[in-house]
């Protein structure tokens, strides 16, 4: 029997970019129970992708209750529908089994991952505060979006200047602005740039020069959309929630890598049952932005464990 339960976790603090203000995390919890086993997963629908809570569980009703994750994945498309049940069915096969979901799949064992914590969006001044709270971190993903965006760069390196740059746009970019503030940022040691451009204008970004190396995010979504990204873009992001689920996300990591990008290992904002298979992913990633609980006022219990630069692989009793 397949299950489908909508949950909201408030945040702490808004979380904020380019688009728009989160204050809370909306996402579906699919139960996967068969044979005396459960397995859980987690998905967020994304209106950026013409997705609700509603249009995702209702293709998850559709779908047969005996389904297999072999033939999921080519009854829905990539997208949070699919994720959310092929990471319930990893993870009841794991509790069926009495193994771990790395093992089932042939994967080595997990190790802590060193992620980058994420800054909203906000006046350069409070992006300067919220950079010094966060000094310590090894690395900092800065929201920015705008025309405007230097005086927030250049704050946040005040704030933090030791750590580790890498920042979003989000889609608020034009080829123009990116040429502008490029040099700039790489000055202030940036190391590359997420989705500059709208995803259905970034032809341009095979006709400029890319000295600051540019990642796919909206644009990136399964490994048969990758090799139309080539001369594009230098990095692909990743998520469980594009992809539709930890299967194809394994086969999109192995394919970017055999393109020649480096990878990103991303999330949206949601609770540690959605981090627990994206570490998997995230196992040998160039960068990983796995921060999604990082700032919820209630998480699953247990939740992922994070330490002042890394996360962890989850405990069985939340997944895998």
């Amino acid at each position: 029997m397949i299950t489908v339960t909508p949950e909201t976790f408030a945040l702490r603090n808004p979380f904020t970019i380019s688009r728009g203000t989160k204050t809370e995390a909306r996402v579906l919890t699919v139960t996967v129970a068969r044979q005396g086993a459960t397995g859980r997963g987690e998905c967020v629908p994304y209106p950026r992708y013409g997705e609700s809570l509603e249009s995702v569980a209702a293709q998850i009703a559709a779908l047969p209750p005996g389904i297999t994750r072999e033939a999921l994945q080519s009854a829905l498309p990539p997208g949070a529908a699919r994720n959310a049940v092929d990471c319930a069915l990893w993870d009841h096969a794991a509790k069926a089994t009495g193994r771990r979901v790395w093992q089932i799949a042939g994967l080595p064992s997990p190790m802590p991952v060193e992620i980058a914590f994420t800054l909203s969006l906000d006046t350069p001044d409070r992006m300067r505060e919220a950079a010094a709270r966060n000094r310590h971190r090894a690395v900092l993903k800065v929201k920015l979006g705008t025309p405007e965006d230097m005086p927030r760069i250049e704050a946040v390196r005040q704030g933090a200047p030791g750590a580790r740059l890498i920042v979003d746009a989000n889609e608020g970019w034009t080829p123009e602005v990116y040429a502008d503030l490029a040099p700039h940022l790489i000055g202030l040691g940036v190391e590359m740039v997420e989705q500059p451009l709208p995803a259905g204008t970034d032809g341009m970004l095979a006709e400029i020069a890319r000295p600051l190396p540019v990642c796919a995010d909206e644009s990136a979504h399964d490994a048969a959309g990758l090799a139309g990204l080539v001369g594009r873009y230098d990095v692909v992001n990743l998520k469980l929630d594009k992809t539709g689920g930890l299967t194809e996300a394994l086969r999109a990591r192995d394919e970017a890598r055999r393109l020649g990008f480096r990878v990103m290992v991303g999330c949206m904002v949601s609770t540690s049952l959605s981090m627990a298979p994206a570490i998997l992913v995230a196992q040998g990633a160039d960068w990983s932005d796995l921060d999604g609980p990082a700032d919820m006022a209630r998480d699953r219990d247990p939740p992922v464990v994070y330490d002042e630069t890394r996360i962890h692989p989850a405990d069985p009793r939340l997944w895998g």
